[in-house]
């Protein structure tokens, strides 16, 4: 294996960690001190839990796991899965709790079925009145974790999700468990399907009325059609990359496709990794010496560095309070500054994640970001002390599994690079900073030419008067689109990357385009520049409400600023108005009004817990 690099680690990263910890003292130790009072003293979590209590748990498990689990001398792992087969990603999961208990068994130790989590698809409800409860899913699964790991039977757990906001939501549950190690078990991408290029042009194509249903239905079918995760770079395969940065998954992974005997090996390792990780295994690793400030700055790194999903500069953020770490959009932006482009995926580059694992995967990415000195090597991983074995990636030889050094270099330098020379010098998202608030935008995919627009604004309140006026031709000039009343606390805080085909006909067009707003728009936004994530929201009194149509919008992503230009008069404006009747009730948007009541702004995570007093507020 690799030894630990010595290379001089990069000086702003260092700066960033230092000042997040110094931010995070406070409440780190109060969660650290939390962790510990959870923590049992005895062999297994179990020890000490009353009979009854214990006969409940065991009820209707075989005889000899009954045996193995009151003898309470052999660790007991809790399995939580997204499974459902309505979901691609997920599906694959369906034959994992038995191969994990059937390889637990084979070890002399046990695993049971802790609880399940929904899993709903960004890809199904984009567009549509379900995908106001996407963001809140998230924390409905925090919470469904928390339910799992409750009944405080299990010596570590085992995490089956995959998609946008199962991950996020699985690992703060989790870390409300800090005191037991947790090992993620991914699934997979599907088989690579026509290009995203083509995906998009039809896209286009039917925005314009030039291409009619049963065309596009076609194409989105011959794109999304095998179980596994779908093959850009959204927020699934972002969080793919983060579990494995951050030392939650075994190396090289993340992007091993379901169905193959590989994938398989490395899930029987994972019951095999988890049972050595709890106490008494030989290897205790709780999850909480895992998720630190260094992680969680490696993670931003790994974010950056790929051109990452837009959707965690809201679920790091949360993912840290859940572990007692502060950090902000300043940590995201000042690390871009020095952070190199070193993936092209789509959206940033015609590849998906097929090729870019093709040419060198995650083990490449990290021997790049370790050489550089661009990621803290000395973190604590559930492989042991160290980024070293991540460098490594997994085989089949002679049917056992084996892991080996993965290549010096990308076997293609038009999807992955090395930071000697990148796609480009700095990372893909930015902050935007100015009189209309604080933002985010992802520049990666956006061409040089087009990172500054200044234009008249044009206000919207939903996703189909946005539509609707560009299909009246209304749009058909140079603007800003201001899409406002997104946030968390107005809807929900929708992805509203169903407008990307008709602003990108506009941009082809020749017209300078942007799109500000104080939704979401996920790791799959594109060509655009769009503002997005704007703090504060309209709805919570943000400037957003003060604007008018007519007014000059100037979104500057080079600069880093989001401005209304002209005098300060705006300002004095009667906000607008917002009812919030549209998104109260129906498709089960009724049982969230208190999520809607309570959530956080976008860079507090845009969560609607009552966090416990060290987490902040």
């Amino acid at each position: 294996m690799n030894a630990p690099l010595t290379t001089p680690l990069n000086d702003t990263l260092v700066r960033v960690t230092r000042r997040i910890t110094e931010r995070s003292a406070p409440l780190r130790s109060a969660y650290l001190a939390t962790v510990a009072a959870q923590a049992h003293s005895h062999t297994t979590q179990r020890a000490g839990m009353g009979c009854a209590n214990m006969a409940h748990t065991t009820a209707a498990l075989p005889a000899d796991d009954r045996r193995i689990i009151h003898a309470e001398r052999a660790p007991h792992v809790g399995i939580i899965s997204a499974y459902n087969d309505m979901l691609s990603a997920h599906q694959p999961y369906e034959p994992y709790p038995e191969l994990l208990r059937r390889h637990a068994r084979a070890l002399g130790a046990t695993a049971q079925m802790a609880g399940g989590v929904p899993a709903m698809c960004d890809g199904i409800t984009q567009g549509q009145a379900g995908m106001e409860l996407s963001l809140f899913s998230r924390d409905v699964i925090a919470m469904s974790t928390a339910i799992a790991l409750s009944h405080q039977m299990f010596d570590a757990a085992v995490c089956l999700g995959v998609c946008d906001k199962i991950v996020p939501g699985m690992l703060i549950g989790a870390l409300g468990f800090g005191h037991l190690p947790v090992v993620f078990v991914p699934a997979g991408p599907m088989p690579s399907g026509i290009s995203n290029e083509e995906k998009s042009r039809v896209r286009q194509l039917h925005a314009q009325g030039k291409a009619d249903r049963d065309a596009l239905l076609a194409s989105e079918m011959a794109a999304y059609h095998a179980p596994g995760t779908c093959t850009f770079y959204g927020t699934a395969n972002s969080n793919q990359m983060l579990m494995e940065l951050m030392g939650l998954h075994l190396p090289g992974a993340s992007f091993v496709p379901p169905g193959t005997a590989l994938r398989e090996a490395l899930t029987r390792e994972a019951a095999r990794h988890a049972l050595s990780l709890a106490a008494g295994g030989g290897r205790f690793t709780p999850v909480a010496e895992v998720i630190d400030e260094r992680a969680l700055v490696n993670g931003i790194v790994g974010l950056l560095a790929t051109g990452g999903s837009t959707n965690h500069t809201l679920h790091l953020v949360a993912v840290a309070r859940a572990a007692g770490i502060a950090i902000d959009w300043d940590d995201f932006s000042e690390l871009s500054a020095v952070v190199p482009l070193l993936a092209r995926v789509y959206p940033n580059g015609g590849a998906d994640v097929n090729q870019f694992q093709a040419a060198g995967g995650m083990a490449v990415l990290i021997r790049s970001l370790r050489a550089a000195g661009l990621v803290h090597d000395e973190v604590t991983t559930i492989m042991g002390r160290g980024l070293a074995a991540y460098t490594r990636r997994p085989a089949l030889r002679d049917g056992a599994l084996v892991w080996e050094d993965g290549p010096a270099a990308s076997a293609d330098t038009s999807v992955l690079r090395g930071p000697d020379a990148p796609f480009d010098p700095d990372g893909g998202l930015k902050l935007l900073r100015g009189n209309l608030g604080r933002a985010v935008i992802k520049v990666s995919a956006v061409a040089p030419g087009h990172r500054v627009v200044e234009a008249p604004a044009r206000l919207f309140e939903t996703q189909d008067a946005l539509l609707q006026a560009f299909g009246r031709g209304e749009l058909d000039r140079d603007l800003v689109a201001v899409l406002r009343f997104q946030g968390p606390r107005a809807n929900g805080m929708p992805e509203l990357h169903q407008l990307t085909p008709a602003l990108s006909v506009l941009q082809a067009r020749g017209h300078r385009v942007a799109l500000v707003t104080d939704g979401r728009m996920s790791g799959a936004s594109g060509k655009v520049p769009a503002a997005i994530h704007v703090t504060p929201e309209a709805c919570a009194g943000g400037p957003l409400a003060r604007l008018r149509d007519g007014d000059v919008v100037r979104l500057d992503a080079v600069a880093g600023t989001l401005d209304v230009l002209g005098d300060a008069g705006w300002l004095a404006r009667e906000p607008a108005g917002f009812d919030p009747r549209a998104s109260a009730q129906g498709v089960g948007r009724d049982l969230f009004g208190v999520a809607r009541a309570q959530a956080d702004g976008a860079e507090q995570g845009a969560c609607f817990f009552q966090w416990p007093q060290w987490a902040g507020r």
